[in-house]
């Protein structure tokens, strides 16, 4: 497929304007209208024929023409305009044989029945829910591998964090769990319409299927508690997940961490020392 067949500036308003699409923000819609931009994207994500691409927010259809071109995608998408229409822009434009299957849903109701084995999660998220969904999905379908992801700048980066920086929270631990998370590049605010206000970073995630979700359940509270006030060490933040600091101090010290540190120090690994059953 070339450029040509992908959509560009003229393709995407004027594809708006037979839906009556206004973007909103209430569903964290900008439209990329690059070609040169989704072809970085699937490049960045590494699929292959053999993938099954599961896509979040495939709009008026710019990424998900470019991944047809590699492999099969389950688009889900949240606006009904945009789920019905979509098909009608991939036999138009897309490859002979593409194979698409869309899904009217919001992505945070997603289930593991709905989507047969997908191997890669490739998405332009939807800004106001890109964390959730990401950890959602990534929770839902063990089967996804690979995660290449675009949010705003900030959420890349935080997403990215290493313990030790100011940035290092919650997602940046949660999303660890699942895997290698590293920045994959960033995206300008031209390529969009209608353009934000913001920058946008690519996110890359490789799985590795080193813990279960029992150790997921066990684990994620103790970091929610952990980064609920960062400012107190983990003894004090801890209190109420183990009782009491006395409790807390305990635990922590049999995982072999310092019960003065704080939860931004601690690696997913240290977070996992911590769960219940993990350590005899």
């Amino acid at each position: 497929m070339d450029n040509s067949q992908l959509l560009g500036p003229v393709e995407i308003r004027q594809l708006a304007e037979l839906l009556d699409i206004s973007p909103t923000k209430k569903l964290g819609q900008n439209f990329v209208h690059d070609p040169n931009t989704v072809r970085r994207i699937v490049a960045a994500a590494e699929i292959t024929a053999a993938d099954h691409v599961i896509e979040v927010g495939p709009g008026l259809g710019s990424l998900t023409l470019a991944l047809l071109d590699i492999a099969p995608v389950t688009a889900v998408e949240i606006d009904p305009r945009l789920a019905t229409h979509l098909p009608i822009t991939v036999a138009a434009r897309g490859p002979k044989n593409a194979q698409l299957k869309v899904l009217e849903r919001d992505a945070l109701r997603l289930r593991r029945e709905e989507v047969d084995n997908p191997t890669a999660l490739v998405a332009n998220l939807p800004y106001n829910v890109s964390v959730p969904v990401l950890l959602h999905l990534l929770e839902e379908f063990p089967s996804i591998k690979r995660v290449l992801v675009m949010v705003q700048a900030e959420v890349a980066d935080r997403l990215a964090a290493t313990p030790g920086s100011k940035i290092y929270g919650i997602p940046s631990v949660k999303a660890a769990f699942y895997g290698d998370v590293r920045r994959a590049g960033s995206i300008g605010k031209n390529v969009f319409w209608p353009a934000p206000k913001i920058e946008s970073g690519l996110v890359r995630i490789d799985r590795k299927d080193n813990w279960g979700p029992e150790i997921r359940q066990a684990v994620f509270p103790i970091i929610d508690a952990a980064f609920a006030q960062r400012r107190k060490t983990l003894r004090a933040a801890l209190a109420g997940y183990y009782g009491s600091a006395a409790a807390a101090e305990a635990a922590l010290v049999k995982a072999g961490i310092d019960p003065r540190e704080r939860g931004e120090k601690l690696s997913v690994a240290d977070f996992i020392k911590l769960a219940p059953g993990v350590i005899p």
